[in-house]
């Protein structure tokens, strides 16, 4: 992860960066091996440097964290949940470009 701006979540950190957050949060389920992941990340590192203090990114290692990849119901990553409010509002799976995303997340966004 290059960005200092985004968090890593696990079972014990989720409830209090996510779902009790005050700005919105995309969530990044991913793995280490998984080619489309990599090329995401550095969509999100700009994504994250750009928004500070209107979103939250983090990202979920789902072979770390299999709880929570379970719970959440993650069937293939790449998978972006989008968090307001303490819920998921969208799901966007495999790998999108930095202009769909902006456009996704402009609907929370402020």
């Amino acid at each position: 992860m290059a960005s200092a701006n985004i968090l890593t979540l696990t079972a014990g950190n989720f409830d209090q960066e996510v779902v009790k957050s005050s700005v919105p949060v995309l969530v990044d389920f991913w793995a280490e091996w998984c080619g489309p992941c990599r090329m995401i990340a550095p969509v999100l590192d700009e994504l994250a440097d750009e928004k500070v203090g209107k979103l939250k990114i983090g990202k979920v290692n789902v072979d770390d964290s299999q709880d929570l990849a379970q719970k959440f119901g993650i069937r293939s990553i790449p998978t972006l949940l989008i968090f307001k409010g303490g819920v998921v509002k969208e799901q966007i799976m495999g790998m999108t470009g930095k202009k769909d995303l902006e456009k996704k997340l402009a609907a929370y966004l402020g």
